[in-house]
């Protein structure tokens, strides 16, 4: 990585770069200032288009503006994250932001500012063109030369389909602005600072509550990102079972690497950190390091999503047999795991209530573990009191979105207490988990952790299942990994 010259000081901060009489700088002449000015082609893009989503944004504006009449709504896109000294984290926007504009870029703001007593008008702020006239391009950190062009602000005005302002000017507008305001926050701290005194937790957690409701249904376009993802995600779970002899030689890390590579070729990144689980690694539900060895004879517990480049993300979990051949006990476990999985998506349909698949799931997870002696019956009492949750620990599914956990924040009543509606996207995980120390079930179950997850898609009849195309069954699993090993 090229290391960046200090930039010059700018006491008066009007500009990221102040002309010197010397120069900009000390070691940068006259002439070669004045060299950089010119000598650059017009490069400005004449021909685009409104991005694919431009008329669902503005509906979820729309929508956003009749909540909150009369108010200003700030949704900012957020700031880069330093990793280590000079180097950044990737950005990726706030699902704010994105759900809102479909826009992507680093220090930007959505503002709907209040056109009377109904109606917003919705504007974007966003870094311009760097200034080639002040040298900003080339000598300042964030200048294009040093990470690439931006889009002007015409440009952006005809992609996202709102007028665009300079979002350097913003925070002055804010601090200047009358009337009540609401700001979704824990993204630009400097924005946040700007409305100090102009907003509250409790007004502004609502905004982000509604933002967070708004997107329990999807759209046409949001349904065929989550198919985009879901199948390129199958295609990275192929890529995996193909190396497997080669993760055998090294590590889990080498599942990570190779399912990595699917997600950025297809998409923009993994939705959330990969669980490459090998052996009793499976048995923790949220195990990221991916260090383990990966042993034949043992199962691959692989939890994984590709993000789409507008940011939907796949979330699929497949538990294979590293060998290709799961041993008997591994297989009646497997099975009980997935009975419990057709349970639970039978139970996904329009007017179901979104705790009928978890529910479903666990009495087949309790109604196993009774009848291999390792829970004390009857079922209803083991439901009644929980007592199954020893060995299946989580919920067995959530919202599926721009956020792997999407809709987080939106109301208990209209979510987990809510009633499903067709265009929502949810997944359906149940999972049997022994851990290596569980001295409460008998020596051979110890170490093994089995999770089936697909990514379901409520219709008016019913639902789909838009990740079909990976085998569920423990027969089709074998049959599959076969075929692919050839």
């Amino acid at each position: 990585m090229t290391e960046q010259q200090p930039a010059p000081e700018n006491p008066e901060g009007d500009e990221p770069i102040k002309q010197r009489k010397n120069g900009l700088y000390p070691g940068v002449s006259d002439e070669l200032a004045e060299n950089m000015k010119s000598g650059w082609a017009d490069t400005e893009l004449r021909d685009l288009q409104p991005i694919a989503q431009a008329q669902e944004t503005a509906r979820r504006r729309a929508e956003l503006s009749a909540r909150f009449p009369g108010e200003r709504l700030v949704i900012p896109a957020g700031n880069l994250k330093t990793r280590s000294n000079d180097t950044e984290y990737s950005f990726r926007a706030s699902t704010e932001y994105v759900y809102l504009t479909g826009d992507q870029t680093q220090d930007s703001v959505l503002v709907l500012e209040p056109t009377g007593a109904e109606g917003h008008k919705a504007t974007l702020y966003l870094l311009p063109r760097s200034n080639r006239e002040n040298g900003e391009f080339w000598l300042d950190g964030m200048g294009e030369l040093w990470v690439g062009r931006r889009h002007s602000l015409t440009e952006a005005a005809t992609l996202y389909g709102a007028p665009c302002e300079d979002v350097r000017e913003l925070a002055d507008a804010l601090r200047a602005a009358t009337g009540p305001v609401r700001c979704v926050r824990g993204h630009d701290a400097g924005i946040e600072t700007a409305l100090t005194d102009k907003v509250t937790a409790e007004r502004d957690e609502e905004l982000r509550v509604f933002i967070s409701g708004q997107r329990l249904v999807k759209d046409a376009f949001e349904i065929g990102e989550l198919q985009k993802a879901v199948d390129s995600t199958a295609r990275g779970f192929e890529d995996v079972v193909k190396v497997l002899d080669k993760a055998e030689a090294t590590s889990e890390r080498y599942i990570e690497g190779t399912f990595f590579l699917r997600a950025r070729v297809e998409g923009n990144d993994v939705g959330y950190g990969s669980i490459c689980a090998a052996g009793p690694h499976a048995t923790t539900l949220h195990w990221v390091r991916n260090d383990g060895q990966v042993r034949s004879g043992d199962l691959l517990l692989l939890d994984a999503g590709v993000e789409t480049t507008t940011l939907y993300t796949a979330d699929i979990t497949r538990t294979l047999p590293i060998n290709g051949t799961y041993s008997e006990l591994q297989r009646k476990i497997y099975d009980a795991v997935y009975d419990a999985q057709e349970a639970g998506i039978a139970a996904v349909k329009p007017g179901a209530k979104f705790r009928d698949f978890h529910d479903a799931a666990q009495r087949v997870l309790a109604e196993r573990l009774v009848e291999w002696g390792l829970l004390e019956g009857p079922v209803e009492r083991a439901l009644e009191l929980g007592l199954q949750r020893r060995w299946t620990l989580h919920g067995t599914g959530h919202m599926l979105g721009l956020d792997v956990h999407d809709c987080a924040v939106a109301r208990t009543e209209t979510y987990v207490d809510g009633v499903l509606e067709p265009g929502m996207v949810l997944t359906v995980e149940p999972g049997l988990y022994f851990q290596a120390d569980d001295v409460t079930v008998p020596e051979e179950y110890r170490g093994i952790g089995v999770r089936i997850e697909d990514d379901i898609l409520v219709t008016e009849d019913g639902n789909r299942n838009l990740s079909a195309a990976l085998p569920r069954t423990s027969t089709d699993v074998e049959a599959w990994m076969a075929n692919l090993k050839r």
